[in-house]
């Protein structure tokens, strides 16, 4: 679920960006624009990642043995409706190399015992 806590983190960490670009800026003067670039870029992945962190644990289906079953995702082999079995840790990497944890529930199929990670 969506929280004040959230937006109040991602606030946040907008405004280090903004106080950390602007700093590095003053210690680099003579940056050329890569370099300027690349600083940003270092400081926004970070942002970003945490975002997507927080926006995927607040997907309904993070927690799917809450949901009720008609709002619980399919099987994709065969269409069955899934059931959650416990928690289980996956670690991602986002396309500027930051590495993500989501803890969410694991999902299984009661007809043909297909696991998966839910997507969202």
């Amino acid at each position: 679920m969506w929280s004040k806590e959230i937006d109040a983190r991602w606030q946040g960490e907008a405004e280090e960006v903004m106080t950390g670009v602007r700093d590095w800026r003053v210690q680099h003067p003579r940056a050329t624009f890569r370099e300027i670039e690349a600083a940003v870029d270092e400081r926004l992945a970070k942002m970003r990642a945490r975002m997507l962190q927080d926006a995927a644990m607040a997907s309904a289906v993070a927690q799917m043995g809450e949901l009720p079953v008609e709002e619980r995702p399919t099987c994709p082999r065969c269409g069955q409706v899934l059931g959650a079995r416990g928690e289980e840790e996956r670690t991602l990497t986002t396309n500027h190399n930051q590495a993500i944890t989501l803890k969410r529930s694991y999902a299984v199929c009661p007809a043909c015992d297909a696991g998966l990670f839910p997507p969202g």
